[in-house]
């Protein structure tokens, strides 16, 4: 990493790995990387509709990689068959997440659980993944989606903010230990993103609640486009030196 900065994002000739790309901020991401110049491998647990995103990726030497992320202790030897196969990855894209909402007094050990082994435990393994000998390339970078519900209080929102905190934490420390394997490690923090999860979240509200979430974003909701750009730049050299940060994607809701 030496000599002058571009200051363009461009992929060009870099491995990329994507997960949570059947849809949303991930496979917005994986287009994007195409574009870009990247060869993608895009993961999800859903192979068909991986296979509807590997179709829309430009250019060639893209790959569907279909694997359960929930299955943790799991994901360091499944990014090394990955890499075995197609080469060291230059990129990580950690697109993968759940989002579910509940008061504390709902809260039990399962639900606690489930949100802190899918949007937080995963993160760490694959980090343990791509740190591995022949996983990633000299020059590497991985980006975490965490959230804005990271940085703000809400009601019936708490274990899933406590997830998403937790990988802000997880990016700075990562970010100090993966220095000496050459990665740098940052995150992104979108607020609320015109995305199937975000349907499915309005579903559970009323018009009302709704209008007032949508009152809240200074420039209104966000477009999966719109995060993967960030992600995209932090995954290229044109952000060579910045390494453990959160970044918010969120149309200046945090400045409020």
């Amino acid at each position: 990493m030496t000599g002058i900065a571009s200051p363009l994002v461009d992929l060009s000739g870099r491995r990329i790995l994507v997960t949570g790309a059947s849809a949303g901020i991930g496979r917005a991401t994986a287009v994007l990387a195409a574009r870009l110049g990247a060869r993608v491998t895009v993961n999800g647990r859903d192979a068909a509709r991986l296979d509807e995103t590997q179709a829309l990726l430009a250019g060639e030497g893209h790959r569907a990689a279909a694997f359960d992320l929930s299955d943790t202790d799991a994901i360091p030897a499944w990014v090394k068959a990955q890499a075995d196969a197609g080469g060291a990855f230059d990129g990580v894209a950690h697109c993968a997440g759940v989002q579910v909402g509940k008061p504390v007094r709902s809260v039990d050990r399962a639900f606690f659980d489930q949100i802190l082994h899918t949007n937080l435990l995963s993160a760490l393994a694959l980090a343990r993944g791509f740190r591995q000998k022949g996983c990633h390339a000299e020059s590497g970078a991985m980006v975490l989606v965490s959230s804005v519900a990271a940085e703000i209080g809400q009601p019936g929102n708490v274990v899933y903010s406590a997830a998403k905190g937790g990988l802000v934490s997880a990016t700075r420390g990562l970010a100090m230990e993966f220095l000496r394997d050459g990665i740098r490690v940052n995150c992104v923090a979108p607020a609320m993103v015109e995305t199937e999860m975000m349907e499915r979240f309005r579903q559970t509200t009323t018009a009302e609640q709704f209008d007032a979430i949508r009152a809240a974003h200074p420039m209104g909701f966000g477009k999966p486009e719109d995060v993967a750009s960030a992600i995209a730049y932090l995954l290229s050299d044109a952000s060579r030196w910045i390494n453990g940060v959160m970044l918010p994607v969120d149309g200046g809701y945090l400045a409020k």
